[in-house]
């Protein structure tokens, strides 16, 4: 594994105006991910891991801290090259099918023609849509979407990954195919980086755990040292009694 940063998240302040004024979503986050590092990303809904993904992708601008990708800002277009991303929601051009669509992000990404004519019938068949690929997108359930969304982050062999709510909209076969090709993208050292609200994906994949509530840190811990920290209660009721500790402060 080598020690190089793929991604760094200093003292990141993200806010949204409102009518009452700015409202802030994450309040001075700071964490590492080295390369060929698989880290979850957990927290209760509206905790910041969105912000926080999306600033990493450049996608909207801190109001203080920093942000990079591979020691570039987030962002700018050498350090995006080298990342694959699956936003929370994937919506697609309903009018195109799955091959054309992976063309088209492929392209994008500057992958070769001749590349691409390769490897998108491979990745159809990792992420099991091998016999709708010609079918219009319009057609796809909500979890087929999500498929031919893994499809489209691994188009152009990223070395890093960067996944908001992984398996969302999956079934339980199109999350046990996901797990076999992140394990495999994981075995040859790819970064992954992604958020999920299934406990048991992270505690099968991640080599760490990053937890966020009200917009802050609330742990950063090696797997080993989150079990540990555990113990008999399991590393749900751990993150919930960490939560529920942090809420109460909140308000008092």
């Amino acid at each position: 594994m080598s020690n190089e940063t793929v991604l760094q998240v200093e003292n990141l302040v993200v806010e949204y105006s409102s009518k009452e004024g700015a409202v802030r979503a994450v309040n001075g986050v700071s964490f590492e991910v080295r390369a060929g590092e698989c880290v979850g990303f957990i927290g209760p809904n509206g905790a910041g891991k969105s912000s926080t993904m999306k600033a990493l992708m450049g996608f909207l601008f801190p109001a203080s801290g920093k942000v990079s990708v591979f020691g570039k800002p987030a962002g700018e277009v050498e350090s995006k090259l080298r990342i694959g991303y699956l936003p929370e929601v994937t919506l697609y051009y309903p009018f195109l099918k799955a091959t054309e669509l992976l063309r088209l992000y492929g392209g994008l990404q500057r992958v070769p023609r001749a590349t691409l004519d390769q490897r998108i019938p491979f990745l159809l068949e990792e992420v099991g849509l091998k016999d709708v690929g010609n079918k219009l997108i319009r057609n796809y359930s909500k979890g087929m979407q999500q498929r031919l969304g893994i499809a489209q982050a691994l188009i152009a062999e990223p070395e890093c990954l960067i996944f908001d709510e992984l398996s969302s909209g999956l079934d339980p076969v199109g999350r046990h195919d996901l797990r076999r090709v992140l394990v495999g993208l994981k075995e040859k050292g790819v970064t992954l980086f992604f958020s999920s609200h299934e406990l048991y994906e992270v505690e099968a994949l991640c080599d760490r755990v990053i937890a966020i509530n009200h917009g802050k840190v609330l742990f950063d811990l090696s797997l080993d040292a989150l079990r540990k920290e555990a113990g008999d209660q399991g590393l749900e009721a751990y993150f919930m009694s960490r939560v529920q500790e942090q809420d109460a402060a909140c308000v008092s």
